[in-house]
């Protein structure tokens, strides 16, 4: 900015002092090209870090780390995974909204990030729709119905009827207030008239084994957290909650085709960028994330972890966030939840 000022007033001296000036303001237009990295071509040597808001290891590494080694096989670009769990995934998603926007901090959010906690956090540090920017969902996730084993049921239509025949004797395990297994039984109950008493855990681990002890009776949740009990026969899925079967399980009947039509709830993991990031930044990565999608091993080990490739476009990717917005504000009203 002094090179551009000193230009100007140069520019107001005589005749000697114009021709130095042009040389100022060439030189000054040559700096603030060579210090805007955002709209210079991205260096793909340098690691491009990507912030997600949940602890290493979890679900959410998985297409992540997916993501990451697909970049390095193919092109030689280096991903870096920042682990920053806490709050709801807030505080990561915060500091990708306050990064330099030039394609080199980027952040993985699900749907709760943008649909579920404005509904329930009071000081949000950021605006989900605004100050993030789409760039391409990853992986889709619907919710199944689980009930144990030993539940005298064959069916979701079965397990409906037992549930409005006991009001108040079904018991719906939950990862906790407020998470994406607990507004999937929300949902559940709007839809289908069943009153559930819902048993709320740190986690859905926990939820789970208790479903198979006995002391809850139903847990929505998604295949990559039930697989392992499912092979063993220690909990049946009734239903899945979406439009079409799974292609890694497609035994499994969608809930409309089990008796309950209406009932979706798809969560899925995305990658997005701070606002003012260039569109064509977005769009040469989200076409790189498009390749990983494509990649056959790639679906296999989502698929192995219960989850499908959800292929958008950045426009549709945000539609998509603005839909769901839109749809939880509504389901957590319902909830009774407020913000704290």
């Amino acid at each position: 900015m002094e090179w551009v000022m000193a230009a100007g007033w140069l520019a107001r001296q005589p005749c000697g002092g114009r021709m130095l000036a042009r040389r100022w303001a060439g030189l000054a237009v040559l700096l603030v090209c060579m210090n805007a990295p955002a709209l210079a071509q991205r260096d793909t040597q340098k690691p491009i870090r990507l912030v997600i808001g949940t602890a290493p290891g979890g679900l959410m590494d998985v297409p992540a780390r997916l993501l990451a080694e697909y970049l390095d096989r193919t092109g030689g670009e280096r991903l870096i995974i920042e682990n920053r769990p806490g709050a709801g995934g807030n505080p990561a998603a915060d500091l990708v909204a306050k990064a330099l926007p030039d394609g080199y901090t980027l952040g993985q959010i699900q749907l709760g990030n943008v649909a579920i906690n404005p509904f329930i956090y009071k000081n949000m540090p950021f605006d989900p729709l605004t100050d993030l920017v789409p760039v391409a969902p990853l992986t889709s996730s619907p919710l199944l119905v689980l009930v144990g084993s030993r539940l005298p049921v064959a069916d979701l239509r079965e397990f409906i009827a037992l549930a409005r025949r006991s009001p108040g004797g079904i018991n719906h395990g939950s990862a906790g207030i407020g998470t994406v297994p607990h507004l999937g039984g929300q949902l559940f109950e709007q839809l289908s008239g069943a009153q559930l008493v819902h048993v709320h855990y740190r986690g859905v681990g926990p939820a789970v084994i208790d479903l198979v002890g006995g002391q809850v009776q139903v847990v929505f949740a998604g295949l990559g957290a039930v697989r392992g009990q499912i092979d063993a026969g220690s909990v049946k899925v009734l239903a899945v909650a979406q439009r079409t079967r799974l292609k890694s399980a497609p035994q499994f009947p969608t809930a409309e085709e089990a008796g309950l039509p209406g009932f979706e709830f798809t969560t899925w993991f995305g990658i997005v960028a701070p606002r003012g990031t260039p569109e064509r930044i977005v769009e040469a990565f989200a076409a790189r994330v498009r390749g990983m999608q494509h990649d056959p091993e790639v679906q296999r080990r989502l698929g192995d972890a219960g989850m499908e490739v959800l292929e958008e476009t950045p426009t549709e990717f945000g539609n998509r966030i603005r839909r769901d917005n839109a749809r939880f504000r509504e389901i957590v009203r319902a909830a009774g939840l407020k913000p704290e």
